[in-house]
């Protein structure tokens, strides 16, 4: 008779990789555990040494305050809107591009591409004080439009998506042209569906992105009212006597809806991550 198999033994390798894998989580994870927590305090508590890891007594005032007297509402959706807007137009235009670049032959389509995608080596500061000047004179500052529009022509999401069309077969689009389908049905209800993982990643890096987007958004909202939750949020560490505890909350709100976004598309992002480096 066949002796059972015993079971595999942690490898000494496995265990050292999980314990070191384990630190460096908890080193990653403890800003945001020190801010959560830092956000629940009195703003003396928060500079007091040797610190509280939790705190003495639990107050919601900072928040109660930020959205009492400051328009932290306004500035959430603010942030939302025009991280949404400004990701799903980018999944639009970039999908039609790319789509465009990988399977549409036309004259000089490798040449466009290579000089579209060299915009990506630019840095985004260098091109703020004429791209202010052209949004300037569309009348854009201070408006949705001035902080949507401008980060909407990015090269970022062509080269991405492009790699996932690449992937796909040829002799999908072929077969379905044979049927009859055209351009823009093949592209919708073939070629889309395929490349979901990629719009995925898309949008999770695209949104964070914008989200994050400090410096333009701080040049085009310029008031209380149009600034975004990260612009309204660095306004409140300018103050002479700071009160650290409301600063904290106030960073508090502006990183959990990334961090609901993450949780909501991660499996997208880890599969988008993967399958767009492999090809046939």
């Amino acid at each position: 008779m066949s002796q059972p198999k015993k079971a595999n033994k942690l490898q000494p390798f496995d265990l050292v990789s999980n314990i070191l894998v384990t630190f460096f989580a908890v080193i990653s994870l403890f800003p945001l555990y020190w801010l959560f927590t830092s956000s629940l305090k009195n703003s003396s508590d928060v500079v007091k040494m040797p610190p509280d890891w939790w705190p003495a007594s639990i107050t919601f005032a900072n928040y109660v305050d930020i959205f009492r007297n400051q328009p932290a509402l306004r500035w959430t959706f603010n942030s939302i809107f025009v991280a949404g807007a400004t990701t799903i137009l980018v999944i639009a235009v970039g999908s039609m591009a790319a789509y465009a670049f990988s399977k549409i032959h036309f004259k000089g389509r490798q040449i466009i591409f290579i000089v579209f995608i060299s915009s990506l080596m630019i840095p985004k500061e260098i091109m703020i004080v004429p791209l202010f000047r052209i949004v300037q004179d569309f009348g854009m500052v201070n408006s949705f439009h001035g902080m949507i529009w401008p980060n909407v022509a990015g090269a970022f999401g062509v080269f991405l998506l492009k790699g996932f069309f690449d992937s796909t077969p040829d002799a999908l689009r072929e077969a379905a042209k044979i049927d009859g389908a055209g351009e823009w049905r093949v592209f919708l209800q073939i070629m889309l569906p395929i490349v979901k993982p990629g719009i995925g990643a898309l949008f999770i890096l695209n949104f964070v992105q914008i989200w994050n987007d400090y410096l333009w958004q701080l040049v085009i909202g310029q008031e209380k009212t149009m600034k975004t939750l990260m612009v309204g949020t660095a306004t409140l560490m300018q103050d002479l006597n700071p009160n650290f505890a409301y600063k904290m909350a106030g960073a508090t709100v502006a990183a959990v809806p990334m961090l609901i976004i993450f949780i909501l598309f991660q499996r997208y992002f880890t599969s988008g991550a993967t399958a767009g480096a492999i090809k046939e």
